[in-house]
């Protein structure tokens, strides 16, 4: 294998870690984990460091997230041997040329890895993979007519989380956000309203839910996904 042809396999090897560990995370998301705890999760179980904190205690308590876990963990092992073999490659073909043509051959796929990097770091790019990622999920998952909840972060005993409704359960339907008394009733606040457009909604006393509509709300986590009819992507069933 040329120096080229190395670099290139080692800088697309380091864009398929960076793209399989964001698929994991928002996987992991899906059922329930807020987006850092996914990500660092996701880091420790692929790099095989370990998940010793104490929010692994919420990837052991369900039987899907477990096994997310363990796909997670083979996908880590086998990649991290094909990644090593293409790290050692790419120095032994440094070590057969000369310096000057290695750097600049590794210097170009590098550079390329790292635009594709930045452009994907783009809050609306992210944004566009990661519905991608959930559309996918969802067609898989097998749940295309049940609402879904995604938790995006805990403070304390409260939850925010972003609720996406395949359906408007009847309590809910054609009643105006006033209507419904989610706060005084049920605790629930309404952050923001997502069209199917993804044209964002500020929620007022007037606002009624529609069908695929995103609604971030702020509450506990059980009676949001009561008052939403809402499950997790994967189920233990």
């Amino acid at each position: 294998m040329n120096i080229y042809a190395a670099a290139s396999l080692f800088a697309v090897l380091i864009l398929l870690y960076w793209i399989i560990s964001e698929v994991f995370t928002v996987l992991f998301r899906l059922i329930g984990l807020p987006e850092e705890k996914a990500r660092f999760q996701v880091v420790s179980l692929l790099t095989g460091a370990g998940f010793t904190t104490r929010e692994s205690e919420m990837i052991l308590s369900s039987r899907s997230r477990r096994r997310l876990a363990r796909i997670t963990m083979l996908f880590g092992y086998v990649f991290n041997i094909t990644f090593v073999s293409a790290v050692v490659n790419v120095f032994v073909s440094i070590k057969l040329r000369s310096l000057g043509s290695s750097v600049l051959s590794l210097l170009i796929p590098m550079t390329a890895i790292a635009t594709v990097f930045a452009i994907t770091r783009a809050p609306r790019v992210r944004a566009k993979i990661e519905d991608r990622v959930e559309r996918l999920a969802n067609r898989f998952g097998g749940v295309k007519n049940e609402n879904s909840v995604i938790r995006i972060d805990q403070i304390g005993k409260q939850t925010i989380a972003r609720v996406t409704l395949h359906h408007v359960p009847e309590e809910l339907r054609n009643k105006t956000l006033a209507g419904m008394k989610l706060k005084p009733t049920r605790n629930i606040l309404v952050l923001t309203v997502e069209r199917a457009d993804h044209s964002v909604v500020q929620p007022n006393a007037h606002t009624k839910f529609q069908y695929e509509d995103r609604i971030t709300v702020f509450g506990d986590y059980r009676q949001i996904c009561q008052v939403f009819e809402a499950k997790e992507r994967f189920t233990d069933d």
